[in-house]
């Protein structure tokens, strides 16, 4: 029995290894998942980024519709709400975290910052857990041509010592220097004019303006150019130089007189008044109109020029006003520059309504209310030698011519002489010499209304207490005209709000002032002012500080184009 063995090999796993590691088939199964991996994280960031480019875009769209909204000068609403607004209606208004406001009368600049969350779909692979979507923009509207028309009351009560021991005309002229020099500081290029219009009972035009309207009835009295406006000059905006207005007479037709029987000499202006205190249009080379001025050494001079004296119409100071920011007079105003009156740098001012580079601006004064306008009628205006009534400048004595009305005691004579007969009155057949008939613009230059109706009608036509009382009250209803009584102008006020309303509706910035005033005057002033903020009610020893606010709120007028 042959008995085999049997041999076992054991086999070397060595060159089976080293094959392995030489096998190049299934690599890139490896690198194709590394490199998937890595375009997946990269395509899910663009994801993510394209979501934070969307958000952020509309959020910094309406970021800069809002804040170009906001900053116009023409919003009245507040810059902040309107911010809000934008924000609200795009649904974004739990991402606005700030809006801040700096504005003055000529400028607004608004800054708004906004931030979004957004939670990233991939970018969390990378340990980014949050991305923060942040806007911000700033808008500016700045006003580089201002236009200031200080309307300012220069009437007699303003001469009242106020609580710092100077006269309100003192602190007048204090303040207003005041405004001047912060307003024109650093206005090198002087693109802030400043026109001055003062105003008591009535606007004083001055020599040059006053010739530039159609102004009729001229009494030829130097330094009296105040017009009397009609109604029809409180319709519009414009104030047309086409528009017939009488000129108002230089006549006394407030002061009253001594009801003698017998003869009193003449009272007029000047002589128991004083100085003029009761004339409609004191006459004034001070208180006149000055427009579109930039030099502050002029403007100094005429505001320290200023004094205190007559009534007060608010109304026809703020007719005035609007009128020469209209853009309607640029042929005045360049008349006045032709003529010296007014500077070269405004040409071409007043700038139109909407020009959008361009701010009006009014500051209207006052220490009272309207007081009711006395006004000589046109039939009494005349200057030529048409009137009944005669002149003797030897014996400054008047006589007057009776037609009808005269009593038994004239015998048929029409000719009375007040002083004549030891001052019992006398009547004569003829006029004596050297008695010349005059003008109702002579007689009023020498004589008060009251003085003329009581003593060449009254004395002459009545015969008793009754009829000289009646003729006297005929005499005074024929001569003038009486715009309301003391403490009821309801036309006067209705005037000044007509153009109050008319200058806000033009965009023009109207600060009131009221110093010192009786409830009705600030009533007036602060209907009057552009809003609650425009409205300064103030006393006389503050005015300077009311003023210095005012001007603050101006201080960016300090521009460059």
């Amino acid at each position: 029995m042959t008995v085999r063995h049997r041999t076992t090999h054991r086999r070397d796993a060595r060159p089976l290894l080293a094959a392995y590691a030489r096998d190049e088939s299934g690599s890139m199964l490896v690198f194709g998942m590394a490199l998937l991996l890595i375009m997946l994280m990269i395509g899910g960031m663009s994801v993510d980024l394209m979501r934070y480019e969307q958000r952020r875009t509309l959020l910094q769209q309406t970021t800069d519709r809002a804040v170009l909204a906001a900053a116009s000068l023409t919003q009245t609403r507040s810059p902040t709400a309107v911010v809000n607004d934008y924000f609200r209606k795009a649904g974004l208004q739990d991402y606005l975290k700030d809006v801040t406001v700096t504005q003055g009368t000529n400028y607004r600049v608004v800054e708004a910052e906004a931030e979004a969350e957004l939670d990233p779909f991939f970018m969390q692979m990378m340990g980014i857990d949050q991305l923060d979507v942040p806007a911000a923009s700033t808008a500016e509207q700045r006003i580089t041509k201002v236009e200031i028309v200080m309307v300012l009351d220069v009437s007699g009560s303003m001469n009242t010592t106020t609580t710092n021991g100077q006269s309100r005309i003192v602190n007048l002229r204090t303040a207003a220097n005041s405004f001047v020099s912060k307003v024109k500081n650093g206005d090198s290029q002087n693109l802030v004019s400043i026109s001055l219009v003062p105003f008591n009972g009535q606007i004083n035009l001055g020599p040059t303006i006053r010739p530039m309207f159609n102004a009729t009835y001229d009494h030829g009295t130097p330094d009296v150019n105040c017009i009397d406006l009609p109604p029809a000059a409180f319709d519009q905006v414009t104030l047309s130089r086409t528009l017939a207005m009488p000129m108002t007479a230089n006549a006394d037709t407030w002061s009253g007189t001594t009801a003698s029987t017998s003869y009193v000499a003449i009272q007029g202006m000047g002589t128991t008044s004083g100085n003029y205190v009761n004339n409609w249009c004191p006459p004034s080379t001070g208180n006149i109109v000055s427009l579109y001025q930039g030099d502050q050494g002029t403007l100094t001079a005429k505001i320290n020029a200023l004094s205190a004296i007559g009534a007060t119409s608010i109304n026809a100071g703020m007719r005035w006003g609007l009128a020469f920011l209209d853009p309607a007079q640029r042929p005045l105003v360049a008349e006045l520059i032709a003529a010296g009156e007014a500077s070269s740098d405004f040409a071409g001012r007043p700038y139109d309504w909407d020009d959008d580079e361009a701010m009006k601006v009014i500051v209207l004064m006052s220490d009272g209310e309207n007081f009711p306008e006395d006004r000589v009628k046109d039939a009494f205006k005349g200057v030529t030698a048409d009137s009944p009534v005669y002149y003797s400048a030897t014996d400054n004595a008047f006589a007057i011519q009776h037609t009808t009305g005269l009593p038994a005691a004239a015998g048929g004579n029409q000719f009375w002489y007040p002083a004549g007969n030891a001052g019992a009155g006398q009547w004569q057949a003829t006029a004596t010499a050297g008695y010349v008939q005059q003008s109702w613009a002579q007689v009023w230059s020498r004589a008060r209304l009251s003085w003329v109706a009581w003593q060449l009608y009254a004395r002459a036509l009545g015969t008793d207490s009754g009829t000289r009382t009646t003729a006297y009250n005929d005499a005074m209803g024929a001569f003038r005209s009486q715009n309301g009584t003391v403490g009821d102008t309801p036309a006067m006020n209705n005037q000044l709000q007509d153009m109050c309303n008319m200058a806000k509706a033009q965009n023009i910035v109207i600060y009131g002032i009221a110093v010192d005033a009786p409830d009705n005057g600030k009533a007036q002033i602060s209907a009057c002012a552009s809003s609650e903020a425009y409205y300064f009610d103030t006393t006389g020893g503050n005015l300077v500080g009311t003023f210095d606010t005012v001007a603050a709120n101006l201080s960016k007028l300090r521009l460059t184009q």
